[in-house]
């Protein structure tokens, strides 16, 4: 099978499923991930026969992909903030959303030797971004499943970044048991059980419930934790970021305010969604 044959099932199975657009950019990133092609090699290559091993491999990874299983579990790579992160069905796929996070993080925090606390690793993307990006930072990262931190600390060897991870429930935090932060940041589980029935079923059929959903009656329920860690664990004019469920930005400041941290703000996603929460411990 040539090259242009084999991309135009790829597409055209994925297509129904993922649409036009994200079908194409879906093959191009398989074609990198495996074949280490780049989009002008798709081109200039289209008529190129392929070997039968590349054949039968990326047929099999369309079929998985076409039954709902996401493309980065079955190729076991993700991308995010310009890196690449193994995961697998222990961690969530890191989403272009939280790149923004590590961002506004990155933009407003300038000085050296930064200690900063990840909640929630999961695949360790934002802890590991952040100690790619921040000169120096002394980066700590906690997440309650094993499997998850396995999956981390392997991230965190291939990158070559320094973190350190530990495994600990964030909603049994005592102020202050870790010490002192200048910088606490989280991701948590922040979908409603109710909100799973308008979910694409490659999201609520894969990825780990656990770092998805929360009660419907509780949804601020890591947020609480949260807030109560970051007044008592911050140092002075320390900061805390948050990633939200746009539908309760709004109870997150204000849980911030109640929970006495200061300069709460509200920022959006490229969607012009309310995504992020931050304040400052002004003490």
């Amino acid at each position: 099978m040539i090259a242009r044959e084999l991309i135009a099932t790829m597409h055209r199975r994925w297509a129904p499923r993922y649409g036009d657009s994200e079908a194409r950019a879906m093959v191009r990133i398989t074609f990198d991930d495996v074949l280490h092609w780049q989009p002008v090699d798709m081109v200039m290559r289209e008529q190129q026969e392929l070997d039968a091993w590349m054949v039968e491999k990326l047929l099999l990874i369309t079929d998985r992909v076409a039954a709902g299983e996401p493309l980065q579990y079955v190729t076991g790579v993700a991308r995010f903030h310009g890196l690449q992160f193994h995961v697998t069905p222990a961690v969530l796929i890191p989403r272009p959303e939280t790149e923004q996070l590590v961002d506004l993080i990155v933009d407003e925090n300038k000085r050296d030797d930064l200690r900063i606390l990840d909640l929630g690793t999961g695949s360790g993307c934002i802890a590991i971004a952040l100690a790619r990006a921040l000169k120096w930072p002394q980066v700590t990262a906690l997440d309650v499943s094993g499997d998850a931190l396995a999956v981390a600390r392997e991230n965190a060897a291939a990158l070559k970044a320094r973190v350190t991870f530990k495994q600990a429930d964030m909603l049994a935090l005592k102020g202050g048991s870790l010490g002192e932060w200048d910088v606490i940041v989280s991701n948590p589980p922040y979908v409603c059980r109710s909100e799973a029935a308008t979910m694409e079923t490659h999201v609520k059929d894969y990825e780990p419930e656990g770092a998805l959903f929360v009660p419907d009656d509780n949804p601020l329920l890591f947020y609480r934790a949260i807030a109560s860690f970051a007044a008592s664990s911050l140092a002075p004019q320390g900061r805390v970021y948050v990633e939200v469920n746009s539908r309760f930005a709004t109870q997150v400041a204000a849980l911030f305010e109640r929970s006495g941290l200061s300069q709460v703000a509200v920022y959006n996603d490229f969607a012009a969604l309310p995504r992020f929460v931050t304040a400052v411990l002004e003490r």
